[in-house]
């Protein structure tokens, strides 16, 4: 019930105090919830726990229903083959403008989706086959070898790199590769959320949910002024240790420039992390829809009817 890492991340140095009006959730009746009314702290990170089926996604329906909020899932960025890193960042004029003053020709010529494009695949790098009655298959395209550019765009280069090459970089290469100032800036922030191993050409129809999240959340810090609220629900699904600790890093900085973050977790040492911790329970169906507890990790280690206590003692017993 309660993901428990193999190994132990620190618990936070210290624990942020609310520097704000608190965002209320009342008279809460969603579901199985019981009339709650319950204060979120402002500026900062607020764990709702609790056993599933405890209606911890119901209270952050209630959230999102009664206050201005951003919410960060894992859903797709886009399923569109043509979305990249390259377009959600926005980068892209900036990477054609480089090629065309360069060589004094027209910034179209190094678009996939323009002059640039291979004749055969029309820029997307892959050629679909309809097999009638089955499912369609799709293969790269041997004109292009995948690289969406026709030969004209291919015989110009910058530091040795064509435009394919280019897409063809990670983000964390094309941070030392491009030196202009807003493709390493707009690139920085992915980098930052553990995701600098994504080309820059690659189809963000390919992400898994986790990179899907933290790509929003790289969006989010390149343009948050702080005093803005996110919810997230279960963002560790399906992520490794190490980029469980990568989220964290991530989660404080939105909260350390002056932002609320409000997250659903099950996994313990996202918990042992929080500012504050919400309860939901003590159990699923009937038994759900109360707030059981506010307050501290460490206080909550200490409620004897709460099943998220109960994992953090157990693991604190255990030493792992």
């Amino acid at each position: 019930m309660y993901a428990n890492p193999i190994r132990r991340a620190p618990r936070a140095t210290r624990r942020r105090a609310s520097t704000g009006r608190p965002f209320r959730i009342a008279d809460a009746r969603r579901h199985n919830l019981r009339g709650v009314t319950v204060d979120l702290p402002a500026g900062i990170l607020t764990v709702v726990t609790g056993v599933a089926g405890s209606e911890k996604s119901s209270l952050l329906a209630e959230l999102l229903a009664q206050h201005t909020a951003t919410a960060i899932t894992q859903r797709a960025v886009s399923t569109n083959r043509r979305s990249t890193p390259i377009t959600y960042t926005g980068i892209g004029p900036a990477i054609r403008k480089l090629f065309a003053k360069t060589h004094g020709v027209d910034a179209g010529l190094f678009s996939a989706n323009s002059a640039g494009a291979c004749p055969e695949c029309r820029g997307t790098g892959v050629v679909f086959t309809d097999l009638a009655f089955m499912d369609g298959h799709s293969a790269p395209c041997e004109a292009c070898g995948g690289g969406k550019f026709n030969d004209k765009a291919l015989a110009y280069t910058v530091d040795g790199l064509t435009i394919a090459d280019v897409e063809a970089l990670t983000v964390a290469e094309a941070r030392d590769r491009l030196d202009v100032p807003v493709i390493r800036g707009a690139l920085r922030h992915i980098a930052e959320v553990g995701l600098g191993y994504l080309t820059l050409g690659q189809p963000l129809s390919t992400l898994s949910g986790g990179e899907c999240q933290r790509l929003k959340i790289a969006k989010e810090l390149r343009s948050a002024t702080g005093e803005m609220l996110y919810v997230l629900d279960e963002p560790t699904t399906g992520l490794h240790l190490d980029d469980i600790d990568t989220l964290l890093g991530v989660l404080d900085r939105l909260v350390d420039t002056g932002n609320t973050v409000v997250v659903i977790e099950h996994n313990l040492t996202v918990i042992r992390r929080a500012d504050r911790i919400v309860d939901l329970g003590p159990g699923p169906g009937r038994h759900s829809g109360r707030v059981l507890f506010e307050g501290t990790p460490e206080e909550l280690a200490g409620h004897p009817d709460s099943a998220t206590g109960t994992a953090l003692r157990e693991t604190e017993r255990n030493g792992a």
